[in-house]
């Protein structure tokens, strides 16, 4: 009985091939960006469970509106939506990777991780950017008990 060699879906890399080892970096981005994320991920938990007032209870729309509304917490909400869905999506690739062997599927299944991430990421920072909580000409019934009313 023979083991099949791990490594037959990945040819060698030869000592003579130009460009950059997309791999390498691929494996350096995944480190670096988890330790970012931990950072992010803990300071957000930190502050809307333990810094603020009345935990979890006290995160309402309210609450989202107030810290949109620094640009500070924006960038770091925008920062740990791209990190964390760039991290997943090449842990995706990875996984797809290693276990699909048919070329034409894996290199669709990556397309598709590819495309849903970008997709994730532009809406999530378009919503960030863009969420107004008193947007102008809006039925007074309808907005939060915060915004004035004119």
């Amino acid at each position: 009985m023979t083991i099949d060699n791990p490594n037959y879906a990945y040819p060698a890399r030869s000592s003579n091939r130009k460009g950059p080892n997309l791999d390498k970096i691929g494996w350096v981005f995944m480190r670096a960006s988890g330790v970012v994320l931990i950072v992010l991920i803990f300071g957000h938990l930190f502050y809307n469970l333990i810094w603020t007032e009345g935990g979890i209870q006290a995160i309402t729309f309210g609450f989202v509106a107030g810290k949109w509304a620094d640009p500070f917490w924006m960038w770091w909400d925008v920062i740990m939506l791209w990190l964390a869905f760039i991290h997943g999506s090449n842990g995706m690739r990875t996984v797809i990777n290693d276990y699909v062997h048919k070329e034409g599927i894996r290199k669709v299944l990556i397309g598709a991780v590819v495309v849903a991430a970008a997709v994730l990421i532009i809406l999530g920072t378009l919503i960030t950017f863009t969420f107004d909580p008193c947007p102008a000409g809006a039925d007074p019934e309808l907005l939060p008990s915060f915004c004035a009313t004119l």
